[in-house]
């Protein structure tokens, strides 16, 4: 084996700052977009944002159609359905206005419509084909209204595969969007339990990404043409996720506590793209592995706040209800490194010793999600020890993701994962 010794690093372009979005009309026509439809869900539509923003982009003289049947944590059948109403409008680009459900879905459109295929060509093995993206695509500006999934900075599509009852996804450096356009008030509307699960998302983001295999001790490609999109820790990628963790640790409390505090929105918001810029290039692991079939095999659980219409476990509240296992998993083998998360984490490390920093991220952790009120663990989102076989199936499907982990994962170690995240605090403590 031949172990790389080069990382790669690609980021999308940033438009960031209040009222950012007010340009997006001039951004997509100095794209050559002239003929655009701006994908968003029913609650933004709603809200009103969605006309907002496709006034913008018709005062630019673009002509602009909205679709707002996104499908919060979306499915092949949603994904087809939207690829369906952009094959028949004929146009030159698109805009994704929404938080991660939407985001992947317009990169999923802009393949599809642009190189037709069957999905399962596209998808990651070893559940589909893993076919690269055979060319270019068309302008794509992404516009997040939520701190956390940096879809708009990433090269991955995610979707529940209902023909194959997994949660999986595409990722090809060709997804990236064109142009991302952060702006921190698309963010103040955000209920509580929302920015709480998407701010736990960028906070897993950065942590996974920092505490993960390093770019030169993984294998080397054959050729360059067969480069993953996600190369392992790098030195780049770690200076985005050390200022993404303090930063989550300063402010991701005071955003939820009061969504109209607009220093905590801003840094919220610029975390979650530090965080993509570096998860988007590093990659992650084990408890974004956990979280698919976390997400996909949900029977009845309501998460408050989504006002959803079916059952779903929001993408945030799926990874972290792994990720207190995962680091007390992983802690023993970069011990010094988990004390340096844990530290910036804002945990007292003044006594510690490198090996209790898996722990004390663990505690961390552990106490953001009470305070939050998040469900104990995955019995509070109603599994049980029957599930862990299903559960450790799905995860083991994630491959892209665990030759990721600093320590390798068997079945027994995800069996065990699993069943350390069934619970975090003795029923009945609270928050």
């Amino acid at each position: 084996m031949t172990k790389d010794t080069l990382f790669t690093m690609q980021t999308v372009p940033l438009k960031f700052g209040w009222g950012a979005t007010r340009e997006a009309g001039a951004d997509a026509k100095a794209l050559g977009i002239r003929r655009c439809l701006l994908l968003t869900d029913p609650r933004l539509r709603t809200l009103g944002l969605a006309d907002e923003v496709a006034g913008i982009l018709r005062g630019a003289g673009v002509d602009t159609e909205v679709y707002d049947r996104v499908r919060c944590e979306p499915d092949d059948t949603s994904w087809m359905e939207a690829v369906s109403a952009a094959r028949a409008g004929g146009y030159d680009g698109y805009v994704a206005l929404g938080g991660g459900s939407v985001m992947d879905t317009a990169k999923a459109v802009n393949l599809l419509v642009s190189h037709p295929a069957d999905l399962l060509d596209y998808v990651n093995q070893p559940i589909g084909r893993g076919k690269p993206v055979p060319g270019p695509l068309k302008p794509l500006i992404a516009i997040p209204t939520t701190a956390g999934t940096a879809s708009e900075t990433t090269p991955t599509a995610i979707l529940d595969l209902t023909s194959a009852g997994v949660k999986t996804g595409i990722s090809h450096r060709r997804l990236r969007p064109t142009l991302a356009i952060n702006d921190p008030a698309n963010t103040l509307t955000l209920p509580p339990l929302v920015t709480a699960a998407t701010g736990l998302d960028v906070l897993s983001h950065a942590l996974e990404s920092f505490l993960m295999i390093p770019y030169e001790e993984r294998e080397a490609p054959v050729s360059p043409a067969e480069r993953k999109p996600y190369c392992g820790a790098n030195p780049i990628s770690d200076v985005w996720c050390r200022a993404a963790l303090k930063l989550v640790s300063d402010y991701l409390e005071r955003a939820v506590a009061d969504g109209r505090d607009r220093e905590a929105r801003y840094q919220m918001l610029l975390a979650s793209t530090m965080a993509g810029y570096g998860f988007g290039n590093a990659g992650v692991h084990i408890a974004h592995a956990m979280s698919y079939p976390i997400a996909s095999m949900v029977r009845d659980y309501l998460p408050p706040d989504y006002a959803p219409d079916h059952p779903s476990v929001p993408h945030g509240i799926a990874v972290v209800l792994g990720a207190p296992a995962e680091v007390r998993f992983t802690g023993a083998v970069m011990p010094s490194r988990h004390l340096e998360a844990a530290e910036l984490l804002g945990c007292d490390t003044k006594s510690a010793s490198p090996e209790d920093g898996g722990e004390l991220i663990a505690g961390r952790l552990i106490a953001l999600m009470r305070k939050f009120c998040l469900p104990n663990g995955l019995s509070g989102i109603g599994y049980t020890e029957a599930d862990l076989p299903a559960l450790v199936q799905g995860a083991m499907k994630q491959q892209r993701l665990l030759i990721l982990s600093p320590r390798p994962v068997t079945e027994t170690d995800m069996t065990n994962l699993f069943r350390a995240a069934m619970a975090y605090w003795q029923a009945g403590q609270g928050p």
